[in-house]
């Protein structure tokens, strides 16, 4: 009988991540150099997700410390978001190789762990980061390229905010009005605004 995912039930992040750690639930395990299973706030009213691991997130087990993350490092601090007060993890845990999008398969496979992290972490605002995130949260929105920059309800609670990934920035270094940097800039405005309003409403 195939093995299923057993992460329904746990009552903290500490109690999830080794199972976590251990998973070989699909081919990523027999590649894969490290887990990576998310790091952040456990108790943070703002979630990052991001498709996958790459290189450097493989090598160290940690999200968003390659290239892509040192840009996302940069979009956080042009609004004063410290990377200690938010969550930010991915849709699949282990990196696909050569770092391609991952299979239906592999993110059915892996999607009941981010959402056990989801259910504990309890985040008022997801910001989905690139095509692959938000439409497997939101399949029924338009593509990136019309989402982004706008709130959605996710599951009746949650509000979900797409956003370019940071990749997607290296690969579209323009600054110029409308272009991908650009628009980056005024939608993490938004989220700014939105975080702050959130937290002075609810004295967080």
């Amino acid at each position: 009988m195939q093995e299923t995912n057993q992460s329904s039930g746990v009552l903290s992040l500490d109690a999830l991540e080794p199972r976590v750690l251990s998973c070989t639930l699909c081919p990523l395990a027999q590649t894969r150099t490290n887990v990576v299973f998310g790091e952040g706030n456990p108790f943070a009213d703002l979630l990052f997700i991001g498709e996958g691991p790459g290189e450097v997130e493989d090598q160290t087990g940690r999200p968003f410390v390659g290239p892509a993350g040192q840009k996302l490092d940069e979009v956080l601090s042009s609004v004063n978001i410290q990377r200690a007060d938010i969550y930010i993890g991915n849709v699949v845990k282990c990196r696909p190789p050569g770092n391609r999008v991952p299979s239906r398969s592999e993110m059915e496979i892996c999607f009941p762990y981010l959402e056990s992290q989801i259910a504990l972490i309890k985040p008022a605002l997801i910001v989905t980061l690139g095509n692959t995130a938000t439409q497997w949260l939101m399949p029924d929105i338009p593509g990136i390229t019309k989402s982004h920059g706008n709130f959605f309800s996710w599951r009746g609670g949650i509000l979900l905010f797409p956003m370019f990934h940071p990749s997607y920035l290296l690969r579209n270094p323009s600054r110029e009005k409308g272009s991908p940097k650009y628009l980056t800039w005024l939608d993490i405005q938004k989220v700014s605004k939105w975080i702050d309003e959130y937290r002075r409403t609810n004295n967080t």
